[in-house]
């Protein structure tokens, strides 16, 4: 009997053996070893022009992954840009945002965080959590700010893209194409080229510690790279935007569905290759338009005027200390960014800016335009003594609106924080002339040659770092 037993068992034990072997082998064959079954889809796009260089299953719906954020960040950047929300606004982590899972920055219930890492945390280690608590803080919930990123998605002609969650987690019906994203990475680059810079910094800060870049290694191997976003799930695969310029040329390569973290890189580096062989050395760049969205109820009164926080009155603004220097940044795009999202003002930016070599090989469209020069105004004794600079007349003849962003005691402290100023929204000011005006109570800081439009959105943007700002008609 106890024979009997052990050769049942010796069989029994053998049978259990194939078993397991034959559904390794099948498991081996539908999910391989270090990579994803997960549908293939690329495109590649002059991104100077929107030009499609290449496109495979482009149309098709798919898993979108983490790339969901570069959108998640668009409407919060549209947020701040509005003065829905500040960059220094401390955020508080709901129960929701906390239990999100990996990859996260590790956020508990009930902290506080400043809006300004959380964008960090989601941009740069593609935490979940934090891009949860974006979403929350700038719609009220998960759901809402959702709906929020369709509508914006429909004003931006991506037709086939429908967002459930702000962090890209698989959902049921949350799907995006190789097309839409990579539309959507252009509109990154050109609607916000204050905080585009933000996705190549290999490591940043995120408040409560150092995050790395989840796309380091393509930044780090491919010459020009820049960004844009990595993504992955087990159902999307390994997925990446991504941005490069050369010798005055952009292009944007996008991979959904790749096997491996590697494979897909080495795939993403063929196929911006292939769009800078393909693009002309040459040609008008034609932005994208930049794409009207409502503006929440949550903001506008019942009568449909947009309400406005006050204009802040003209007073003197005490200068930053020259005692504190920001280390100097790889390039000065990485300095433009720590501007906007740092903790606080960045004195003696001009040091900054002449010890970091401008000329740092980009060229083309990637590369930051110099600053205006500045303009000093009042009596001619005084023009002569500051270096006998006259006032550049504007050819437009709709530029003739101008911004005051305050009033000091000495010119010294007015042109500081017109330096300042211009580089934390060159955005919108990078146009424009920088003018020193001497008055009965002390000096007005000015940027003069806007439109009325421009110089409306130059102080909505300025507001919403609360920094002061007051549009003037002409006359």
């Amino acid at each position: 009997m106890n024979g009997l037993r052990q050769v049942e068992g010796a069989a029994f034990v053998k049978v259990s053996r194939s078993a397991i072997q034959i559904a390794l082998i099948a498991c081996f064959l539908l999910h391989p070893v270090g990579g994803s079954a997960a549908p293939y889809a690329a495109m590649v796009m002059d991104a100077r022009t929107g030009e499609v260089l290449h496109s495979r299953n482009a149309d098709t719906r798919l898993h979108p992954a983490s790339l969901t954020k570069m959108m998640t960040l668009y409407v919060v950047f549209d947020a701040v840009e509005r003065g829905e929300i500040s960059l220094d606004q401390k955020v508080r982590i709901s129960r929701k945002a906390a239990k999100e899972p990996p990859s996260k920055l590790g956020l508990r219930e009930g902290q506080k965080v400043k809006l300004r890492y959380l964008i960090r945390a989601a941009a740069v280690r593609s935490a979940n959590d934090a891009a949860t608590a974006l979403g929350e803080a700038v719609s009220g919930s998960e759901a809402k700010f959702a709906r929020r990123m369709n509508d914006m998605a429909t004003a931006m002609g991506l037709n086939k893209t429908t967002f459930r969650n702000a962090h890209g987690l698989t959902e049921q019906g949350h799907l995006s194409t190789a097309r839409d994203m990579t539309v959507l990475g252009r509109h990154l680059f050109y609607d916000f080229p204050d905080y585009y810079n933000l996705f190549s910094r290999r490591s940043t800060s995120a408040g409560q510690k150092m995050v790395r870049n989840t796309n380091r290694r393509l930044l780090n191997a491919y010459r020009g790279a820049d960004g844009i976003k990595t993504g992955y799930t087990r159902a999307a695969g390994f997925n990446l935007v991504a941005s490069a310029e050369r010798g005055g040329k952009r292009v944007i390569a996008t991979v959904f569905g790749g096997r491996s973290v590697t494979s897909r890189n080495q795939r993403v580096a063929e196929l911006l290759d292939m769009g800078f062989s393909r693009s002309p050395d040459r040609v008008a760049v034609r932005k994208p338009r930049r794409p009207a969205l409502s503006l929440p109820a949550s903001i506008v009164t019942r009568s449909g005027r947009v309400v406005r926080s006050s204009r802040p009155p003209l007073r003197p603004i005490a200068a930053p200390a020259d005692g504190a220097l920001i280390a100097i940044a790889e390039d000065i795009s990485d300095v433009l960014v720590e501007v906007a999202l740092s903790d606080t003002t960045i004195p003696a930016l001009a040091e900054v800016a002449a010890a970091t070599n401008p000329d740092n090989g980009r060229t083309g469209i990637g590369q930051r335009p110099v600053l205006r020069p500045m303009v000093a105004q009042g009596s001619a004794q005084d023009e002569l003594e500051d270096g006998r600079v006259v006032l550049k007349a504007s050819g437009d003849g709709e530029r003739r609106w101008s911004i005051n962003v305050g009033l000091f005691k000495t010119r010294g402290e007015a042109e500081r924080v017109l330096l300042q100023t211009a580089l934390v929204e060159i955005a919108t000011l990078d146009a424009a002339n920088r003018s020193v005006v001497r008055g009965p109570k002390g000096w007005e800081a000015n940027f003069q040659g806007l439109s009325e439009d421009g110089a409306a959105l130059a102080c909505s943007r300025l507001r919403a770092r609360n920094l002061p700002c007051t549009p003037r008609a002409p006359g």
